[in-house]
């Protein structure tokens, strides 16, 4: 018995040790560059962001909020009073839901992690979660002509913790910061990702998420959302999983539906979108994560 546990150590940290040295990289590389975001381009970002008002775009300036949300590197809980900062400064629901939706899904940070998956998948990832920003843009653009999207009056502007005078100093705190919020869900996915490895046939993966059958995109969407907690946590699973034949499709729609319903930006989507528009979110994320694992898989 004790042989048989040994024997199996050595396996997971085999697959532990391999797994580690090939993303490890893209993890510290993502601290470094999403922490200098943070502290030095942050402010200039959403200085962007409220230029829009004054230049008054219209439907067009939908695009470039979706794209200045994946530029921003706050979390939802960070991202939603910085929106009604930008909503008491006169921006449209419309740019704003596109800026929360794309900032949702992606960030500076995620982009870099997401290279540990490869160059099709970096790019997917990146083009449909700024398509998705843009669709919510125009959905909320469509439906909210004359009333209220959202309802930000119990959100306040927090205070930027990056404050310290010496910038080096300042930029340290934050890339300590971001290595406690993200050391944890990093190791513990790629310990999840080795047992996968060691105990999941690759039969097993590329049944239920391979193909461009619908099944598969439909289970990779569906375990999106009690599996994803953490960006670069869930890495390391979908590499595994791409690597023993999920189809691209499934992936990109993990990746929408993931961020998406993950629960602590569930529960604060909620405040500020009430029970209406909150149900139209969950039903908006999950067509449109079926419809872009489809289109994927079709065009790949």
């Amino acid at each position: 018995m004790l042989e048989i546990i040994q024997r199996e150590a050595v396996y997971l940290w085999y697959y532990f040790s391999v797994q580690f040295e090939q993303i490890f990289k893209y993890w510290i590389l993502g601290m470094l560059i999403g922490s200098a975001v943070s502290v030095f381009l942050k402010d200039r970002i959403h200085g962007v962001f409220r230029s829009l008002g004054d230049q008054k775009p219209g439907i067009f300036g939908i695009p470039i909020a979706s794209a200045l949300g994946i530029a921003s590197p706050l979390c939802m809980y960070g991202t939603i009073p910085i929106a009604a900062s930008f909503s008491k400064s006169g921006i449209k629901d419309d740019w704003l839901a596109a800026f929360m939706m794309s900032s949702v899904l992606l960030n500076p940070q995620l982009i870099l992690y997401s290279m540990a998956l490869g160059t099709t998948a970096l790019i997917v990832r990146i083009l449909f979660c700024f398509l998705c920003g843009i669709a919510a843009g125009l959905l909320v653009h469509c439906l909210c002509h004359n009333q209220s999207f959202f309802r930000f009056d119990r959100f306040d502007e927090p205070k930027s913790r990056d404050t310290d005078r010496n910038l080096m100093l300042r930029y340290l705190k934050n890339l300590w910061r971001n290595f406690k919020a993200t050391g944890i869900y990093f190791l513990f996915g790629i310990l999840l990702s080795a047992l996968f490895q060691r105990y999941v046939p690759a039969e097993a993966t590329a049944a239920l998420f391979g193909g461009s059958e619908a099944w598969g995109v439909l289970m990779a969407a569906t375990i999106g959302v009690p599996l994803y907690a953490c960006g670069g946590g869930t890495i390391p699973l979908l590499q595994q999983w791409l690597w023993d034949g999920m189809s691209m499709g499934s992936a990109a729609a993990f990746m929408i539906t993931g961020p998406a319903t993950k629960i602590t930006n569930l529960s604060a989507l909620k405040i500020v979108l009430g029970m209406k528009w909150f149900v139209l979110y969950i039903v908006f994320v999950i067509l449109f994560s079926l419809a872009t694992g489809f289109v994927v898989n079709c065009v790949m």
